[in-house]
């Protein structure tokens, strides 16, 4: 039983902030509509925009032919981070102790900045009046727990206190995967699959079993639904913060460069996730502080959903650092800056970071690399391959082995639209020489795909060479027609998803040789 006494969590998010970076560095007037692109897709886009028909996602030739008065972008996070430092500023000098998500959104303890204006209402009124004393529109959220106030700030809501569950229960399940800085990369899959199953909301995403969530989902995803009902998603962290995790760099003479700051930057995460690594944690809250030679010192926290890598150290470091030398605030330093140093605040298992195949932290990637040449070039330049992620309908052809040295770049798009394309999650094991099975529904009859991709009967019985299972339950067909125009590459085929007796889950293609077992699920 935990009696805990919540611990009020206030959001401040400035909408489609890239896109109002953006439009500021290019000194562009309000109503101008703004698309920020990156790989040729909107990854933000102005009001102005949307009220034009652009959205997110959209190709950018697309969205230039709905708004041809569109002004387009490249995505620059160094921009982004660096414009935001004034608004941070404007922040801090409300309310201490600001932690940066990203940039465009801060959380911060509710309770000191209440009590100093008496209310959360009046504390919310101080914020957004002073960020908009720096020209920039936000919306403050505030709750119980961290998530919560963040999709709070996105509705511009005060949620009181102990009523996070039933803030969250009408809010469409997509909301759970709406903010990056909050969740794993990989749970757009998995609100995709909720979806499909008919959990249409994050009340009925709530009220699945735990039990049930914690052995189909990985953490992160047990972490949304412990959010969901409204409980701790993270209990206080009991660890101590060893002294020697802490980094410092004195930097002679001192620095006034943003590129020069950058490269010291990188060299000191370098250092302190080798000090996080023999120390066996990684970590989440980062504090960078910055000493000059005026004796001013810079802190800013940065918090992030998972722990960090060492990439994104030196990043968040490189952002900071280049908002605090080239931003237009008062807290910009008078002097150049003669001490660099990262702490970590809060830190947790390193088993809770997912490494790499060699760890990811050092030079390790680069011994292994190393490696891996010297074997390629024992055996020839095709003996040693990785994988790539590419485009496809199936699970084994979108798998691209390409040789090691060579460019990762998979034959063909994965992010299109492929028709037909199975579903997520993947079979875990695929089968190179798929072995014939036969489907047959209840009366004995065998099962087979129409011209029209529907299943001429009910599957009821599976068999695979002697042996035969119960059907308990199916899924499907995903039909596939393919290279239509090559005769001798086209294709017309199906997939079907089998659940069998004694939980075994199969996935059976269709082709002109009848069903054939492609892969199994875990």
């Amino acid at each position: 039983m935990n009696d805990r006494a919540p611990v009020r969590v206030l959001a401040l998010w400035c909408p489609d902030w890239p896109a109002v970076a953006a439009g500021a560095a290019a000194e562009l007037p309000a109503t101008v509509p703004i698309a920020v692109v990156s790989a040729n897709r909107v990854v933000a886009c102005s009001a102005s925009a949307r009220a034009a028909g652009v959205r997110r996602g959209l190709r950018r030739r697309e969205a230039q032919a709905r708004c041809p008065e569109l002004h387009v972008t490249r995505s620059d996070p160094d921009l982004e981070a660096r414009t935001f430092e004034a608004v941070v500023a404007a922040i801090d000098a409300v309310a201490p102790s600001v932690e940066l998500l990203r940039p465009g959104l801060v959380v911060l303890a509710a309770r000191g900045v209440v009590r100093w204006f008496g209310s959360e209402e009046a504390a919310a009124e101080a914020l957004i009046d002073a960020v908009a004393a720096s020209g920039v529109e936000c919306q403050v959220g505030v709750a119980d727990e961290l998530s919560t106030a963040v999709l709070a700030a996105r509705r511009n809501v005060l949620v009181p206190t102990g009523a996070g569950a039933e803030f969250l229960a009408p809010l469409p399940v997509s909301y759970l995967a709406v903010e990056p800085a909050l969740s794993a990369p990989r749970r757009a899959d998995t609100v995709d699959l909720l979806r499909r199953l008919g959990i249409r909301t994050i009340g009925a995403f709530a009220a699945l079993s735990p039990i049930d969530v914690a052995s189909r989902f990985e953490a992160d995803v047990v972490a949304a639904h412990r959010s969901a009902r409204g409980l701790p998603e993270r209990p206080p962290s009991g660890r101590p913060i060893p002294p020697e995790l802490t980094v410092e760099h004195p930097c002679d003479p001192p620095v006034e460069r943003v590129d020069a700051a950058a490269f010291a930057g990188r060299a000191l995460a370098e250092l302190l996730h080798t000090r996080l690594a023999a120390a066996g944690v990684a970590c989440t809250r980062l504090l960078v502080t910055a000493r000059t030679g005026a004796g001013e010192e810079l802190a800013r926290t940065w918090r992030c959903a998972e722990p960090l890598t060492p990439e994104g150290t030196a990043d968040r470091v490189r952002w900071q650092l280049d908002g605090w030398l080239t931003g237009r605030n008062a807290n910009r330093p008078t002097a150049g800056i003669v001490l660099l140093r990262l702490e970590p605040v809060e830190v947790v298992a390193s088993g809770a970071l997912q490494l790499g195949l060699w760890g990811g932290v050092g030079d390790e990637d680069e011994r292994a690399r190393r490696a891996l040449i010297r074997v390629q070039g024992l055996l020839g330049g095709d003996a040693v391959r990785t994988a790539v992620l590419g485009g496809g309908r199936g699970p084994a052809e979108r798998i691209v082995l390409v040789p090691v040295g060579d460019e990762a770049v998979p034959h063909s798009d994965p992010d299109a639209p492929w028709p037909g394309r199975l579903p997520p999650p993947a079979p875990a094991l695929i089968l190179n020489v798929p072995p014939p099975v036969r489907l047959d529904d209840d009366v004995g009859n065998p099962v087979r795909v129409t011209e029209r991709g529907l299943l001429s009967g009910s599957p009821a019985r599976l068999r695979w060479g002697s042996r035969s299972w119960t059907v308990a339950g199916w899924a499907g067909p995903w039909p596939v027609d393919e290279y239509w125009w090559d005769p001798v590459a086209a294709r017309c085929a199906a997939r079907l998803q089998v659940l069998l007796e004694g939980s075994r889950v199969l996935l059976v293609l269709f082709g002109s040789d009848g069903w054939r077992v492609e892969g199994v699920y875990d």
